[in-house]
């Protein structure tokens, strides 16, 4: 089953001629392509911002849990979520949820559900998790490599579900057209 989301993004994409924003996510595990959603415009501005500046570039996949997240970026420390500069309104809109392959921006428990830019995460649940919705922003969905994120999720882990071996990655933008954007086709959930 293909999430409803990925339709919706297609057909946003016909009504445009630009060229397409693409997040591609590089780990020695493979690369995983994502979409960036226009509906969460801060979201995937600071997502490109920080691609271009290569802010994950010396970054990991930090916290693997099966049937739930592979989530990368910042560490879960204080640092990564007290500073202003990398903290961004939410931007909650009702057809953007947890399914298969959404991308999210990782926060703490803070009442005003800011998200830490520096830190992102990719939904391994097959059937989703929607119990997050609402609370943590959704900005974009895997259109490749979600073989990738589902080996991420099951390396050897500690007690803190940090892969015992750091899983680095390169995220960086890529522009497609129209027409190369089509060639490309969204995993089935397995």
């Amino acid at each position: 089953m293909i999430p409803i989301l990925y339709f919706q993004l297609i057909f946003l994409l016909f009504q445009s001629n630009e060229l397409i924003p693409i997040g591609k996510i590089a780990t020695p595990l493979g690369e995983i392509l994502i979409i960036l959603d226009d509906r969460t415009p801060n979201h995937k501005a600071s997502f490109i911002q920080l691609a271009q500046a290569g802010y994950w570039d010396s970054l990991t996949f930090n916290r693997v849990i099966p049937n739930f997240v592979a989530q990368g970026g910042c560490p879960d420390t204080p640092e990564g979520f007290s500073d202003p500069e990398y903290l961004l309104e939410p931007e909650f809109h009702p057809e953007l949820t947890h399914v298969y392959g959404a991308v999210g921006a990782g926060r703490d428990d803070n009442p005003g559900k800011l998200s830490a830019r520096c830190q992102f995460y990719i939904v391994q649940n097959p059937k989703g998790l929607h119990r997050l919705d609402g609370d943590y922003t959704v900005f974009g969905q895997v259109i490749k490599g979600m073989e990738v994120i589902n080996q991420i999720v099951q390396v050897k882990r500690d007690e803190s579900d940090t892969p015992d071996i750091p899983i680095s990655m390169t995220v960086e933008i890529i522009y497609l057209s129209q027409s190369d954007y089509n060639q490309l086709t969204l995993n089935p959930i397995k």
